[in-house]
């Protein structure tokens, strides 16, 4: 599943795609209902003919490109998916109502094109715990298989809103991964003290003049709880706004000590 605007990310999943299933269905649908008031529903980069053509290159069989008549013929659906306590926290708390509607489109866009693999990069790595929840809650006939991170040479996450970055902004919005990376090596020296790392990713993100930040978190990587000692597996997330556009990104982290 996509919004378009098609990347290396993207490609990535596609190809892996290609190697391990027999039928390859690529779905292109900007849906509406998971922007906010104020968010760039409008502005979202759309190149669906671009889209089709890398898709058709890399292997698709098939590209889906619904209308939002298709998807939703009756503007709104009655009927939606509820994402539970993980959906209203991080993503959830400062973007009401979107995992409520990713995970009703993705829901839908599973039973459209049946029992399957579905691929996800863990960029939006809420999002892909809530997808295999929702898939083992539902008991949905779906593999969720997750895919590493696409970066550029700087470390920033490859998005889709990147082409809204000037060439300085650019560079500024390479600061999340900074964060995550400065947040790593601490585990590594040893540090077992979750707020430590909190506040050194912070830091790091209020350094750069044009980035602003949302959060910066540090969570057990299967429950999702919010840690305050590093005894396990720990994931840690940033979110911050550069220039005209909002970016997150997150790191599975070293064990304390681990090189």
């Amino acid at each position: 599943p996509t919004m378009g605007a098609l990347h290396e990310g993207h490609a990535s999943l596609l190809r892996l795609a290609r190697q391990e299933c027999g039928l390859v269905v690529l779905s292109i649908f900007v849906n509406s209902l998971q922007f906010g008031p104020g968010e760039d529903v409008e502005t979202y980069p759309r190149t669906v003919e671009l889209d089709i053509g890398l898709a058709e290159t890399l292997g698709a069989d098939a590209v889906f490109t619904p209308s939002e008549k298709t998807m939703y013929p009756n503007a709104r659906p009655a009927v939606t998916v509820d994402p539970g306590q993980l959906g209203e926290r991080l993503e959830g708390a400062v973007r009401p109502g979107h995992f409520r509607a990713v995970l009703t489109v993705v829901a839908k866009l599973f039973n459209v094109v049946g029992p399957c693999r579905a691929y996800f990069g863990q960029k939006d790595a809420q999002q892909l715990a809530l997808i295999r929840r929702m898939v083992a809650d539902l008991d949905a006939p779906v593999e969720v298989v997750a895919a590493q991170t696409v970066r550029e040479i700087t470390g920033l996450a490859l998005s889709s809103r990147n082409s809204y970055l000037s060439e300085e902004e650019r560079a500024a919005a390479a600061v999340l991964f900074e964060a995550l990376a400065a947040a790593a090596a601490l585990t590594r020296a040893g540090e077992r003290h979750a707020d430590i790392l909190r506040a050194e990713m912070a830091r790091t993100i209020g350094a750069e003049p044009l980035a602003r930040i949302d959060y910066a978190e540090v969570i057990d990587d299967e429950s999702w709880e919010v840690v305050d000692e590093i005894t396990g597996l720990v994931r840690a997330l940033v979110a911050a706004k550069v220039g005209p556009a909002r970016f997150i990104d997150n790191l599975l982290l070293p064990l304390p000590g681990e090189a």
